[in-house]
């Protein structure tokens, strides 16, 4: 069932048109993810797709009653406010700590109920954000180049708890990212943005696409291919630790 269905979109802002003829659909409980370079139109994309954006043409189809969750790229706290990460999760309010417990937890840092906002690394702040968007079990996660300034380890663990998530809750996936290396192993199909969709495909097919290659080079295609895992639910947590150590040596 698709959950989305973007037919035909363009979005311009004043006269400058970022994006032509767009067409794509995220189903139930894949994990699509959006590559291109700077000023692609990705996040105008996405925030079409949450209703942030007016398209000049086409439109933006959801399934009836369908959930969303978005992960900003980055959010702004004024460091001197004192606030701790349940009080935050508690915003706009409606919000029960039974719900921010379990979103904690589905975002990897159960622990971080009392915590002040401005005591946490990147890392912490990016998985309350993610918990954020899960806190009203959304059946699509949206997520704008969440790991933006985490290392290459960071990223990596954000992106395995990604997948961790869908794998326990169902969820779909639509992330924006500019980390090849990760996205690709951690992705169903991939989307080629520059303006309009290049390519599209499993992330073996869209490395090894003309497209993709005339914008990102070829140094990582055999990468990209090599160390992309086929979602098996029955792998168990030592499989998926020795896929991400695997991925580190690659590196």
């Amino acid at each position: 069932m698709n959950l989305v269905e973007v037919k035909d979109l363009s979005v311009s802002y004043g006269a400058q048109k970022v994006l032509s003829g767009v067409s794509l659909n995220v189903t139930a409980g894949e994990i699509v993810t959006i590559v291109g370079p700077n000023g692609s139109g990705k996040t105008s994309l996405l925030r079409a797709i949450i209703g942030a954006v007016k398209p000049v043409k086409g439109r933006v189809g959801r399934a009836q009653g369908v959930k969303l969750g978005y992960v900003p790229q980055r959010l702004h706290i004024d460091e001197t406010l004192p606030m701790t990460v349940s009080r935050f999760l508690k915003l706009p309010g409606g919000v029960g700590q039974a719900q921010i417990d379990r979103a904690l937890k589905q975002a990897g840092v159960p622990d971080l109920s009392n915590a002040q906002l401005s005591k946490l690394s990147g890392g912490q702040f990016q998985r309350v954000l993610l918990a954020r968007a899960l806190i009203g079990k959304p059946d699509l996660l949206l997520l704008d180049e969440a790991t933006q300034g985490l290392d290459q380890r960071g990223s990596a663990a954000f992106y395995q708890q990604i997948e961790q998530v869908r794998q326990e809750t169902g969820c779909a996936v639509l992330m924006i990212s500019h980390e090849l290396h990760v996205v690709m192993s951690a992705s169903d199909r991939v989307i080629c943005l520059n303006g309009h969709v290049c390519c599209e495909g499993t992330p073996a097919v869209v490395a090894s696409a003309p497209e993709y290659r005339a914008l990102f080079g070829t140094g990582t295609g055999g990468a990209l291919a090599l160390y992309r895992h086929e979602h098996d639910h029955g792998h168990d947590h030592s499989d998926h630790a020795h896929d991400h150590d695997h991925k580190e040596a690659a590196q």
